[in-house]
């Protein structure tokens, strides 16, 4: 039988690391506009008089705005529907937001209509017969009154942007009418040819968004009554090339069936996406180096094994993604990166409970196939209920949260379970090769399973009796909690553009220059009220409230007058409105994930067990966010990517105490809950504190060398990760005690044949 598993798990390993191979080799990764560069804007669709923004119309302005962008040139846009009323638009490498929301979103309402004559002033709507007055765009002061819309730009059937070098027109744009809009563009400007020569009449308007852009008249040899036929029509008004090339994008994508304003609008320079690739690879590399340093000198040709074992997990996780074809952002590089302490973890799990096996064994023998066994088998339980809440985390995230973070959530679930697939198979595979080997029979210390360790040693010569004094702890950790309370209450959070609306732009200066200097150039060109600080060597922020893009263009051009020149890096835009709906949405993300982890807490375990467990993650949650009001840290999306993962790690952390706790209830039912806890506690700490140790030097170097993109994310992690193994052990076990104790089971637990549990390894 066990040589039957054994194949089974051979092929599924090889197959698995044979696709992941291929999809790795074959399949290029999709980067978000965070890595690569480029501009994201979100559009929302509102109601006009005539037609309602619902779900078909937001649809058709969909199909009209790709029009423009694939006349524009853009190198693989992305266009998604967003909900009802919301567009997507993704413009990698247009480093300009300016230019690409006046053209994707302007309504682009084309219309001709004949000229009636010179008015004195201009009116602020239609007249009753249709006719309105706009200013004549060849003469600067002067109105021209216009007759009612006689065709409009549904008649379009092509429309180019060319230069005429034949006159003096320069860039033009050529129209090419359809159908029916050729002979009523004959007999409108049949109509302007039998006007005198000077007259106003002898000219045709031709209007964009109630702006005329362009008032051709009719030239001599254009007859009366017959017009200009042959289906085609030229715009002349002075264009540049670019100015021409935009124009016919609009005019031949069509009109908005709504109108559409941005609420949110993102630019990432390519440089800053390249720099935050080779950080966070850094990062991977070297806290992967110094995890593997760390679990091999602890578990010696194990941690070996293991530590091939995550490199593998590497490729496999990687390739799930591609294969998938998700995108890959900034964060969710962090969460292949977290993953990794994920990994380490279940590897941890399994070898001390095969050290555990070992030392209980009546009699010492070199052969460390059945304690490697009985370790997986042991193991499975924990590591499967601590994964679960892990996920339960990041599909959360994928749900609520938007944009680059949305990432993050995706890689974090593909890291849970190819962590799975990297430590309950691979690295099984790979340890029980090893431990049939004669040369490892001969040193059974070489497997670092016949030794305890030193942390496990020296608990069981002095077990610690912490829950004798869980009265106390609970009284610390709520001193802990009123000083986080305190926080919040007395410095407030400090939200960030996504959940306030505003705008905030990074830039990158040719020279350093100081906060005050810089803060001082942002006043002068009118924003007293901005806030400005200084990031790096020659980095700038300046974020403000309602900022348009042509104030955002004063601001860049101010600081150049005392920084050189200035680029902008990171550039993000949240309107009002937006801003509401992330900040409901992250309280929602937040209570659905503690009320979806006290469900399957209660599922998994008893109430009290539940109870204790969340009230211990939400004592770390409000930790975590307490102290980032005491630094003054902003609260943004990436927080809540974080303060949602703090949540998986303090339950993964809780869970597999409580998992242990219930395993020695089943096997001593006569003894108290305050002794089963603190042997639960005794004999789960090295677990805690080597996948801590795991964790940490991953997070650790995220923080130094993730740039300031993910530093408030690191430093979020590693503050939950510090409280979460705290809480584990001076909360959660402390309220599980006192709750079992007041509410004690119905009947008690039948103990456990020992002869039974350790054939089967399992835990009921």
């Amino acid at each position: 039988m066990s040589s039957r598993a054994t194949f089974w798990r051979a092929l599924i390993a090889l197959a698995v690391l044979a696709v992941s191979l291929f999809f790795a080799l074959t399949t290029p990764p999709r980067l978000g506009l965070d890595l690569r560069g480029g501009t994201r804007i979100v559009l929302e669709t509102q109601h006009s008089p005539t037609v309602r923004a619902d779900a078909a119309a937001t649809d058709r302005a969909l199909e009209v705005l790709r029009g423009r962008i694939d006349a524009l040139g853009v190198a693989e846009p992305s266009l998604a529907r967003s909900g009802e009323r919301r567009i997507v638009v993704e413009l990698p490498g247009v480093q300009d937001p300016r230019k690409a929301a006046e053209v994707i979103g302007r309504t682009a309402q084309l219309t001709f209509h004949p000229v009636r004559g010179v008015s004195a002033g201009p009116s602020s709507r239609p007249a009753a017969d249709g006719s309105r007055v706009l200013p004549d765009p060849y003469a600067p002061g002067r109105f021209l009154r216009l007759g009612p819309t006689a065709l409009t730009g549904d008649g379009v059937k092509d429309a180019a942007a060319v230069l005429d070098t034949q006159t003096a027109h320069g860039w033009t744009v050529d129209l090419t009418f359809r159908g029916t809009a050729g002979k009523q563009w004959a007999r409108i400007t049949g109509e302007a040819a039998c006007a005198a020569p000077a007259d106003p009449a002898r000219r045709v308007a031709i209007v964009l968004d109630d702006r005329i852009v362009s008032a051709p008249g009719m030239q001599q040899s254009v007859p009366c009554g017959a017009g200009i036929s042959g289906g085609s029509a030229q715009i002349t008004g002075g264009f540049s090339a670019g100015a021409a090339r935009d124009l016919s994008a609009l005019v031949k994508g069509g009109a908005l069936p709504v109108p559409v304003t941005a609420v949110e609008q993102s630019t990432v320079g390519p440089s800053l996406g390249a720099d935050a690739i080779r950080a966070s690879a850094q990062a991977a590399v070297i806290g992967l180096v110094c995890t593997a340093v760390f679990i091999i000198v602890v578990y010696r040709l194990l941690g070996a094994l293991a530590t091939v074992a995550l490199a593998l997990y590497g490729l496999i996780s990687y390739a799930a993604v591609v294969a998938l074809g998700a995108t890959l952002t900034l964060p969710g590089l962090a969460g292949f990166v977290l993953a990794i302490g994920i990994a380490v973890d279940a590897n941890v799990l399994v070898f001390e409970r095969a050290r555990e096996e070992y030392a209980r064994s009546a009699v010492r023998t070199p052969d460390m196939r059945r304690p490697l066994r009985v370790g997986f088998s042991k193991a499975w339980s924990a590591v499967a209920d601590s994964n679960v809440t892990t996920l339960l985390a990041a599909g959360l995230l994928f749900l609520f949260a938007t944009g680059p973070v949305k990432g993050f959530g995706v890689t974090l679930a593909v890291g849970v379970l190819a962590s799975m697939v990297s430590a309950m198979v691979i690295t099984r595979l790979l340890a029980e090769f090893a431990v049939r080997r004669a040369s490892v029979r001969r040193r059974p210390a070489l497997t670092g399973l016949a030794t305890t360790g030193r942390l496990r040693a020296r608990l069981a010569r002095r077990r610690p009796q912490l829950m004798r004094h869980r009265r106390r702890w609970l009284g610390a950790c709520a001193g802990l909690l009123l000083l986080a309370l305190a926080g919040i209450g007395l410095r407030g959070l400090e939200f960030g553009v996504e959940f306030t609306g505003g705008r905030v732009v990074q830039y990158a200066a040719e020279r350093t220059v100081d906060a005050d200097t810089a803060r001082e150039a942002v006043t002068e060109a009118g924003f007293p009220h901005a806030v400005v600080q200084t990031t790096g060597d020659r980095g700038i922020t300046v974020r403000s409230g309602e900022l348009t893009n042509h104030q955002q263009e004063e601001i860049r051009d101010s600081l150049s007058d005392v920084a050189g020149r200035v680029t902008v890096e990171r550039d993000e835009l949240i309107g009002p409105s937006l801003g509401r709906e992330l900040r409901t949405h992250a309280l929602i993300a937040l209570c659905v994930a503690v009320a979806a982890q006290l469900v399957y807490l209660t599922v998994r375990f008893r109430w009290t067990f539940a109870t204790a467990t969340v009230a211990a993650m939400a004592q770390d949650v409000l930790l975590v966010v307490g102290l980032f009001a005491w630094l003054g840290r902003p609260v943004d999306s990436v927080f809540l990517a974080a303060l949602l993962t703090v949540v998986g790690y303090s339950v993964n952390d809780t869970v597999v105490v409580l998992d242990r706790l219930r395993e020695l209830r089943r096997t001593g039912p006569n003894r108290s809950w305050q002794d089963l806890a603190d042997d639960a506690v005794a004999q789960t700490l090295p677990r805690t504190v080597n996948t801590g140790m795991g964790a940490l030097f991953v997070l650790t170097a995220l923080a130094l060398l993730g740039g300031d993109s993910l530093t408030d994310f690191s430093v979020a992690l590693l503050a939950g990760v510090v409280v979460g193994m705290a809480s584990t052990v001076f909360t959660a076990m402390p309220l599980a005690v006192i709750l079992q104790s007041r509410h004690p089971e119905s009947h008690r637990p039948k103990p456990s044949r020992p002869s039974a549990h350790d054939r089967s390894g399992a835990v009921i």
